[in-house]
């Protein structure tokens, strides 16, 4: 599936987004989104009501593909993402995860004290999330080459927040209370999480995943010492636990800290390939101070693409100058597509980035 007949690795029709990862030239700025794959695109919303309910649609592997194919479909894009959801892994340790509509996820079983935390273990990747490998591998036999697959998991703290909250939160009451009153439980819960998800990245590497990001969406809700300590500490831990070589290739590592360029020479030492960025922090300045370690992903804000044509390409050139020629650059949102976006707006934005972004590699 992921070999040829001479059991070399599949020949990739366009690597841009690994050479980009790895800092090596390219023709021009490769680019994927977070959540290309989504309710913005009509044929994801026919797939989604056909599938029953979201999470039955990332539970059917030939469902889950055809909606990660389907942006590829569209636009000229250097990389499909896994359809799939942050809060697989809190599924499966068996806390009732449920979608209210309009108010997002929610668990019916909150962890809210130690004894909350000791009661659950890491799931078995392979066993209890093993239809998410199904789509990893379904999905990379349907690409057969044509471009990168990316696989993800939420960070440990990001999945914590959701795990002790019991779903979304604008203040971060429940577990920021843990953090202060109770650190030992959260740290515990913590170390379960980075041995989930370094068993769960591993698994969709070795199901066909040939790049990884770890999504800290909530990390920039911490303070320095508490990112420090509680978010960053563990996503180094990931790193480090990952398989770096899979099919004769590198494995590139992508971390998102949202609202995280404070932080950024310590995410670049943490052992990734790359850091991405939200559209907080200027390329220009993330290239100065960490661009000599790292890759830099971003970082184009998703709501630009409610902006005409003319202004969405206005803001991609002016990203690409303030990236400047040279190269490790992914060009990505600086967080995920709004599902109220135009699908031509997208087409503006990638149409000016094709154009504009050789120029940027001479």
């Amino acid at each position: 599936m992921t070999a040829n007949s001479n059991g070399q690795p599949q020949p990739l029709e366009n690597d841009r987004l690994l050479k980009a990862l790895a800092r090596q030239p390219v023709d021009r700025t490769p680019v994927w989104m977070m959540r290309q794959a989504g309710r913005y695109l009509p044929e994801y919303r026919e797939v989604r009501a056909q599938a029953g309910s979201f999470m039955d649609l990332c539970r059917n592997a030939e469902l889950a593909c055809e909606v990660t194919l389907q942006p590829l479909e569209r636009y000229p894009l250097d990389a499909a993402i896994l359809f799939s959801d942050i809060l697989t892994i809190p599924d499966a340790m068996g806390l009732g995860l449920y979608f209210e509509t309009g108010e997002g996820p929610k668990f019916r079983k909150p962890l809210r004290t130690a004894a909350d935390v000791a009661s659950v273990s890491a799931p078995d990747a392979e066993r209890d999330l093993d239809y998410v490998m199904n789509a990893v591998r379904t999905i990379r036999r349907e690409l057969n080459g044509r471009v990168p697959l990316i696989g993800f998991s939420g960070s440990p703290w990001t999945l914590a927040t959701y795990m002790v909250e019991g779903g979304s939160s604008k203040d971060f009451r429940h577990i920021k209370s843990m953090l202060y009153g109770e650190p030992q439980a959260l740290h515990t819960l913590l170390g379960v999480l980075a041995t989930a998800v370094t068993d769960y990245l591993n698994a969709q590497i070795r199901a066909g995943a040939q790049v990884v990001q770890i999504f800290d969406t909530w990390g920039g809700a911490l303070s320095t010492p508490a990112y420090r300590d509680f978010s960053l500490a563990y996503m180094q831990r990931i790193v480090g636990g990952l398989i770096r070589e899979h099919e004769g290739r590198r494995v590139p590592v992508i971390l998102f800290t949202k609202n995280g360029g404070q932080w950024l020479e310590s995410i670049a030492e943490s052992g990734c390939d790359a850091v991405g960025l939200d559209w907080s922090t200027e390329l220009h300045e993330a290239r100065r101070r960490v661009g000599h370690q790292v890759a830099l992903q971003g970082n184009l804000d998703p709501n630009v693409l409610f902006a005409p044509p003319a202004q969405i390409r206005a803001e991609v050139e002016r990203l690409l100058k303030s990236f400047g020629v040279g190269e490790g650059h992914v060009f990505n949102l600086g967080h995920g597509i709004s599902q109220f976006t135009d699908p031509d707006h997208v087409t503006a934005f990638l149409d000016a980035l094709h154009e504009l972004s050789p120029a940027y590699h001479q």
